[in-house]
């Protein structure tokens, strides 16, 4: 199948006959169903479809499966997203399902499917195809047939990073954005905000690489204005997390005596001398903005040219066992990107944003899962919920 589908030459006339078979074996796994009939080109409601499969079920209404098929498609132009309302309501004696194909379905595609209660399949067999009273057929996880072109952008990147984080900040929920205002917003972060660190501007064709892709996937929408906004903050943080590498950043461990408020005390310090380059991280950081997961060990995020400050200033020193403090020399200054000052201001150090700090939690391992849940409950979606994001 592979051999066959990735030929450069195929129409789409000929992928529509391959999406076609893959139908009818898909249909044909299921042993009670016989007499199944597919049309091409079929209408409904003056919209014209690419294949309609139809069978009478006994003592029982007309099944119709209408099909949309799609060459290379993208969330952000998923066709007729009322039209699986549409079919209930006009289906008379019969039973309507709209079903979405495509030779390569990415998981946000299938996601995007489900929320507006398309059924789908690609050439590779996965699929997800319900008749309500009837059958399910669910298949996942078999490897693609088809070579999608690869995306513009790759959100593992620091710079890519960037970005997410501008817009997933809770406190930017809602905001319009141009790329161009993107791509100086770094520059100007200690203006707007004194005491924050200077970082590094991504170049505006970067920008611009990130954002088409994040059009494309449905993460953000076009404003008439010509600007853009946040629209799936919960989706691209997932998103975002799954392509996160936290083993980018070197790990070191170190002991100090400082303990409690003598510790807080010469972190604080570290803070302000280091002008913002060294911040809580991870469960350290989840103490101060969403309590949840007991940790023995503080953990930090230092810049490579600050470490000798710190370990000066906290009396630190590096073990290879029994560490009190965990500290992660970023490979990026992404990672104090707006750090979080909280309520205690200048009487701390600052922790990561809370975006931050939850894909951090993530990649963690022991309980980070659990502390990262705890985080975005807690605090994620409720100041997205109260920006007038859906999450």
């Amino acid at each position: 199948m592979s051999s066959i589908v990735n030929r450069q030459s195929h129409s789409q006339a000929a992928l529509k006959k391959l999406l076609e078979e893959q139908l009818r074996q898909l249909l044909g796994r299921i042993p009670w169903l016989s007499g199944v009939q597919v049309e091409a080109n079929p209408v409904a409601f003056d919209r014209a479809f690419d294949l309609m499969a139809h069978f009478q079920v006994p003592r029982g209404p007309r099944i119709e499966l209408w099909v949309e098929c799609k060459l290379d498609p993208r969330p952000s132009q998923f066709p007729y997203v009322a039209l699986a309302r549409e079919f209930e309501a006009r289906a008379v004696k019969r039973v309507r399902v709209p079903v979405f194909a495509a030779p390569y379905m990415s998981p946000r595609m299938a996601e995007i499917c489900e929320s507006h209660g398309w059924n789908w399949f690609d050439l590779a067999g996965n699929c997800r195809i319900t008749v309500p009273d009837l059958f399910h057929l669910e298949q996942g996880g078999k490897p693609s047939v088809w070579q999608r072109p690869r995306p513009v952008a790759n959100l593992g990147t620091p710079e890519a990073g960037r970005v997410v984080r501008a817009l997933l900040l809770p406190e930017h929920g809602g905001m319009r954005w141009t790329q161009r205002e993107m791509a100086g917003h770094f520059g100007e972060l200690p203006e707007r905000n004194p005491g924050q660190p200077a970082l590094p501007e991504p170049s505006l064709g970067l920008v611009n690489k990130v954002v088409r892709y994040l059009r494309e996937e449905a993460f953000i929408e076009e404003l008439p204005d010509g600007g853009f906004r946040l629209r799936d903050p919960l989706k691209l943080l997932f998103a975002w997390r799954d392509a996160y590498r936290l083993d980018r950043h070197e790990r070191r461990g170190y002991f100090t005596l400082s303990q409690g408020k003598k510790l807080q005390e010469a972190l604080a310090r570290l803070g302000l001398q280091t002008g913002g380059f060294a911040v809580y991280a991870a469960f350290s950081a989840a103490d101060f903005q969403a309590p949840h997961v007991r940790q023995a060990k503080t953990w930090l995020y230092v810049r490579e040219a600050e470490v000798a400050k710190f370990e000066r200033v906290v009396e630190a020193k590096p073990v290879e066992s029994g560490e009190s403090l965990v500290v992660l020399i970023p490979d990026d200054d992404g990672v104090f990107y707006l750090s979080d000052g909280g309520e205690m201001g200048e009487h701390r150090m600052a922790c990561t944003n809370a975006v931050q700090t939850y894909v951090d939690l993530w990649h963690c391992g022991g309980r980070g899962h659990e502390a990262a849940e705890a985080l975005m409950e807690q605090r994620l979606k409720p100041e997205w919920k109260r920006r007038g994001l859906k999450v």
